[in-house]
């Protein structure tokens, strides 16, 4: 009998080991190279960490599928690698009390936590249960019937015979009793599933909302993964959670759930700007974007910021000299200087452009270096240089704004597209017009709808950008109307609504 046991022991082979690790290239370089510890594998180099562990995890996983499945007669690989569940090999005889290493031999792979080296080995079910980040990816079938029946307690009191169970890490002697392996792996707990640092409960009810938080984890840790980022997905992402996580306070009355539903609402709309502001347009419903001649909302915070200043601080009455004024202003407005041609002014729509010049240098608004009349003969060749005193910075350097040089050229020339729009100019509309064009221009939402929300404009606040009364303003409305500005529109005793056309979205500064 003892010579059947040595020869049953002899008949072992070892287990299995291999390695794939990731390392850095060298300093200052992000590229790194995946090594495996078989003989025959290649080193790979990447330029990148997340390419490099994409590349290590498939060639692990090349190897897993390449090699047979766990061999009954292995015994345990882990053993030289100073596994915890084997006892020291101090040279004395065995014990009585019996191994904790056993169980049917298993393949299993050992991560860790960096995510830089992966382990694949050959080993005990035991051993994979005690080892930390171990997954068992095969398990070999049943080496036989006697495998999993009990020793009678003769051949235990006798020695060592065919039918009992060998044990990869310690021969045993003579009248020393081994436990009989478990015939199933040790049971391992169901993966806890995470969302934003929350433990989604096995039980949460309904099924769909434990599903959909399950999934919606997974996609932004598959995101994060990402090498380049895409603010349209993650603000579809932040907007699921909102709703997920509001259906989730909703069942369980828990007021930190709503408050983080509330932040990823948020989110959502900040990623959404964001994305807006890097592609310069915003998108109108399931339409194409607008592509905006200004393109940021703080580019549109500005301009509306220049018309207020002009409404507050406009030296003379009336429409056109509230349309020469801002003109001029976003002519001069970083330093106070600019420099003008007699086409800027001509071709306003200004009864009396020369009289209206004088007036503006008469009040000390305006200071020029020669006559009225030079101004309007000048050309791009040869502009006239113009002050306008009241926007010089003081010796502290503040004004009135808080755009600086390289914004100023872009409102101007957004507000002289507008002036100077083709169907304005073919109608030859008046100041008015012009300057009511300007103000609908900054009071829409992204689809052109007039006032915050398309809820319209309060004629107090319309008629505090373009002085003129009631029936001035009709007229002019249906002045736009013609030349394909506006369209739908509904003047009340109190709010104008309606829309900007499709043509004229791109010179809109929505409000935000």
């Amino acid at each position: 009998m003892t010579q059947t046991a040595v020869d049953e022991l002899g008949e072992r082979v070892p287990g299995r080991w291999w390695t794939v690790r990731l390392d850095a290239v060298g300093r200052g370089s992000a590229a790194v190279r995946v090594t495996c510890s078989r003989p025959a594998c290649a080193e790979q180099r990447l330029p990148s960490a997340a390419a490099g562990r994409a590349a290590a995890v498939a060639h692990l996983k090349a190897h897993l599928r390449a090699v047979p499945g766990p061999r009954a007669e292995a015994y345990c690989a882990c053993r030289a690698e100073g596994c915890r569940t084997h006892p020291p090999d101090t040279g004395r005889p065995a014990r009585a009390e019996p191994w904790r290493c056993g169980g049917p031999v298993v393949l299993a792979v050992v991560t860790d936590r960096e995510g830089r080296r992966w382990q694949a080995m050959e080993c005990c079910s035991r051993c994979a249960a005690a080892t930390p980040g171990a997954k068992t990816v095969g398990t070999s079938p049943p080496s036989g019937p006697q495998a999993t029946v009990r020793p009678a307690p003769a051949t235990a009191r006798t020695g060592t015979g065919v039918g009992v169970p060998q044990f990869s890490d310690h021969q045993a002697s003579a009248g020393t009793r081994a436990p009989a392996p478990r015939s199933v792996p040790a049971r391992r707990r169901p993966r806890q599933a995470r969302i934003a640092q929350r433990v989604i409960p096995h039980d949460l009810r309904p099924v769909a909302l434990r599903d959909e938080l399950t999934e919606l984890g997974d996609l932004f840790r598959a995101y994060q993964r990402r090498e380049q980022p895409d603010l349209a997905l993650l603000a579809d992402l932040q907007e699921r959670k909102a709703r997920a996580f509001t259906t989730w306070a909703d069942v369980t009355c828990d007021g930190a759930l709503r408050w983080e539903a509330r932040r990823a609402e948020q989110a959502a709309a900040a990623i959404r700007l964001q994305h807006q502001q890097r592609t310069g347009g915003i998108t109108d419903g399931d339409g194409p974007a607008v592509a905006r001649l200004l393109t940021v909302p703080t580019q549109w915070e500005h301009a509306r910021s220049v018309l207020a200043h002009v409404a507050d601080h406009a030296p003379l009455p009336g429409p056109e000299a509230r349309l020469l004024v801002l003109m001029l202003t976003l002519r001069t407005a970083h330093t106070g200087t600019g420099n003008l041609v007699g086409q800027d002014v001509n071709g306003l729509g200004l009864t009396d452009p020369q009289d209206l010049v004088e007036q503006l240098t008469g009040c000390g608004w305006l200071s020029l270096p020669g006559t009225v009349g030079d101004l309007l003969a000048s050309r791009p060749e040869n502009p006239t240089p113009i002050t306008v005193p009241s926007l010089v910075p003081p010796e502290d350097g503040t004004g009135p704004f808080t755009f600086g040089r390289k914004t100023r050229p872009k409102l101007s020339g957004w507000a002289q597209r507008v002036v100077s729009d083709k169907k304005l100019r073919k109608a030859k509309a008046a100041a008015g017009t012009r300057l009511l064009a300007l103000t609908l221009a900054t009071r829409t939402d992204a689809s052109g709808h007039l006032g915050p929300g398309g809820r319209g404009i309060p004629l107090d606040a319309l008629t505090a950008r373009v002085p003129v009364d009631s029936g001035e303003l009709r007229d002019l409305i249906d002045r736009l109307t013609a030349a394909d500005w506006l369209t739908d529109t509904t003047l009340t005793d109190t709010h104008l609504t309606g829309r900007l056309t499709e043509r004229v979205l791109p010179l809109t500064c929505p409000l935000v």
